[in-house]
């Protein structure tokens, strides 16, 4: 067996559990290890109440404690204005424009596997390790490939579905092969002396401390009344912001007339051109193709029309589709109608349980013949 080669690790260090229990294996494994956390907060108190959020003064004191017990030298990172920039800000504007972002997604590859690892680069480190749940695999040929996690229930592929190549060459996921529950992963953490081991997991979006996503953007795009309308555009109601709604959102609509059938109605489609909100039956929200644009593989670009499983949102199911590949657009054809599918969501292809490649949802269709709907 040939034995593994001793990295130079920078280990990314949240403060929570799954980050500290992946830097431990990873110097458990016999690599030369060094923590560090990233502030991304100018006002680290802001992002975080209770078990919300993270990137607290809290979550830093709780990581140098872990690489205390770990062993491993620890030190903090001021990355607030690339975050602010590169995520905040990207989160509002994709917003601002009718679409509905994941700044999880957007965190990995600009903050994480871009800012990070660029400087550990840098500084002469050989890899970035995190606490995400997913496999890297070594093909004969020595190209790397990302992988579902072994337990696919905690696989976060999803959201590293935006690492190219290069990234992968240098990213180590030490909790993606192992199939244990989150308790067994705190119960690892209190063997190894972890005072994080009972430390609750971080929920929601960590630059939103109150959960208050409509609360947070209205602080920053302000409130401008619109009209809410039918499918066949006629005026039903208004609301305060066009922003605050999402593609297939049902509850908060504030629609006094029912509609005519009597069945709930969802929102179809934003227009923040001129701030109005569509509403209409379950079924108008069936998908069957869309195009994406900016798309990022993980790995060698696919060529031509291929078949791959989708996944459309960060704990949604995989489906069947036909892909190709166009430039900077990637144009996806589903087998079965899906639905909630919203512009600005991203789209990440499979191959088994190897990610292809991930691109940004730019528009939609009912049918593969229609014109696209959505920006």
């Amino acid at each position: 067996m040939t034995a593994t080669p001793r990295l130079r690790v920078l280990a990314a260090m949240s403060g929570g559990v799954d980050s500290a229990v992946a830097a431990a294996r990873a110097a458990e494994a016999g690599h030369d290890v060094t923590g560090v956390h990233l502030a991304l907060s100018a006002n680290p108190q802001s992002f975080r109440t209770g078990a919300r959020g993270c990137c607290t003064l809290e979550d830093s004191r709780d990581a140098r404690r872990a690489a205390d017990v770990i062993g491993i030298p620890f030190y903090v990172w001021d990355l607030a204005e690339r975050f602010r920039e590169d995520v905040v800000d990207d989160f509002v504007d994709e917003y601002r424009a009718g679409r509905t972002p994941n700044p999880c997604l957007r965190c990995n590859e600009r903050i994480k596997f871009a800012a990070l690892l660029d400087r550990a680069l840098a500084l002469g480190f050989d890899a970035v390790c995190t606490g995400h749940y997913a496999r890297i695999v070594t093909r004969p040929d020595g190209e790397r490939e990302m992988h579902r996690a072994s337990d696919e229930a905690k696989d976060q592929s999803y959201v590293l579905g935006v690492l190219d190549a290069r990234q992968l060459a240098h990213a180590l996921f030490p909790l993606g092969d192992t199939l244990t529950t989150k308790a067994e992963i705190r119960a690892e953490a209190e063997r190894r002396g972890l005072a994080v081991a009972k430390k609750p997991d971080s929920h929601d979006i960590c630059f939103i401390a109150d959960g208050d996503t409509q609360g947070f953007l209205a602080s920053r795009l302000g409130e401008a009344e619109g009209d809410i309308l039918d499918e066949d555009g006629e005026r039903i109601g208004t609301h305060q912001g066009a922003h605050g709604f999402t593609v297939g959102q049902r509850k908060g609509l504030r629609i006094g007339r029912p509609a005519p059938d009597g069945k709930p109605r969802y929102v179809l489609d934003i227009s923040p051109v001129d701030n109005t909100v569509t509403v209409g039956p379950a079924e108008s929200l069936d998908v069957r193709a869309l195009t994406a644009i900016r798309p990022r593989w993980c790995g060698t670009p696919p060529q031509g029309p291929a078949r791959y499983t989708a996944q459309l949102r960060a704990h949604g199911d995989e489906t069947p589709v036909t892909a190709v590949p166009a430039g900077e657009e990637l144009h996806v054809s589903f087998d079965a109608p899906v639905r909630g599918v919203a512009p600005g969501q991203a789209v990440v292809l499979y191959d088994g349980t190897r990610v292809v490649g991930s691109a940004t949802i730019a528009a939609t269709r009912r049918t593969p013949d229609d014109a696209p709907a959505g920006r």
